[in-house]
């Protein structure tokens, strides 16, 4: 025999209404109690009656996730935190890939893919926040990046200029002075590249080191091969980093892929420091120092974000802009 919501209210100790508002993804509702009821919800095995509640409340219980690249480990870790979240709300999330294109993020925004959603989660690279939100309307969206709203829109978002330089002042307290950037985007509009390049930009300095052209190597993408590429361009040009911050994992990986065919030691001759903390830098060899955002809480604080628009969809309301925080994990590329 199934559950009903009024079980769960009864194992809970609360009332109906607020079992309801947890479902719901209500923010009106106390973390300890909250808990409470999922853990009802878990023990009873209660499953909404979804087609119902989305006829009468105008909803259908499906969110979009538009991201860049499936195929990224970064966004594909992402995307399962964002699912994971949205099932404790009972929703469904439906992703779909973007690869940075300004037609493909305009059409997801516009509903022109003919999918039903009650709001959006993307992550943009073309299209700029005031074209995002007005071709949104009125579906709710949460950007997730870089890209400043400036009030437009919600978004949740690492502070990449903290970040970066963090990790460019680890690699100087290495006694490193010849520290090299992978990872510049000039054909990109997301912004994400800049503010790590501004981090890293602005440690040196502090470390009384003027910023060389010569060091920074922009690429096309983030992938391996783009590092992989962008490390033997610095080293054929005579460059000689005895260290690198490279803007994605990815792009590290790729680096050290080169170094090593070079005849370089890691992180002896040549430290590497890179962002996002996939799950690959953890097995290479060595393994990868990285900055570590909290893409957990990306998912959670996102999610809620979007569930305050789609459960109160109150136009006067600010919009909000969270960033998440994030650590530097020393690994073995810089001698941890």
């Amino acid at each position: 025999m199934s559950s009903s919501l009024k079980d769960v209210a009864a194992r809970a100790g609360v009332s109906a209404r607020t079992v309801s508002n947890v479902v719901n993804g209500s923010a009106r509702v106390a973390p300890e109690t909250r808990r409470r009821v999922q853990e009802a919800i878990e023990e009873l095995g209660y499953r909404p009656n979804l087609a119902a509640r989305s006829l009468r409340a105008g909803r259908t219980g499906i969110v979009g996730l538009a991201i860049p690249e499936l195929h990224s480990p970064y966004f594909a870790e992402l995307a399962g935190l964002l699912v994971d979240e949205a099932r404790r709300r009972s929703w469904t999330v439906v992703i779909d890939q973007t690869r940075g294109d300004a037609e493909s993020e305009r059409r997801l925004l516009t509903g022109d893919g003919g999918r039903v959603m009650d709001g959006l989660i993307i992550s943009p690279w073309a299209l700029p926040a005031e074209d995002i939100t007005a071709a949104a309307r009125p579906l709710p969206v949460v950007l997730l990046g870089e890209r400043s709203p400036q009030g437009l829109a919600d978004r949740v978002a690492v502070d990449n200029v903290a970040a970066a330089g963090e990790a460019t002042a680890h690699l100087l307290s290495l006694g490193r002075r010849r520290i090299a950037a992978i990872g510049l985007q000039p054909h990109l509009r997301n912004g994400t590249a800049e503010l790590r390049a501004e981090g890293y930009r602005a440690a040196l300095r502090s470390a009384g080191i003027s910023p060389r052209p010569e060091w920074e190597r922009p690429v096309s993408a983030l992938h391996r091969a783009d590092g992989a590429r962008a490390m033997a361009d610095l080293l054929d040009a005579g460059a000689e980093p005895d260290a690198v911050f490279a803007f994605s994992d990815e792009l590290a990986l790729g680096a050290l892929h080169t170094a090593h065919a070079r005849g370089l030691r890691v992180p002896e001759d040549v430290a590497v420091v890179g962002f996002d903390d996939i799950e690959d830098g953890r097995f290479g060899r060595p393994t990868l120092t990285t900055v570590s955002p909290d893409k957990g809480q990306i998912a959670a604080r996102a999610l809620q974000c979007l569930a305050d628009r789609i459960y109160s969809p109150r136009n006067d309301v600010p919009a909000a802009d969270l960033t998440v925080p994030h650590r530097l994990v020393v690994r073995g590329s810089t001698g941890g």
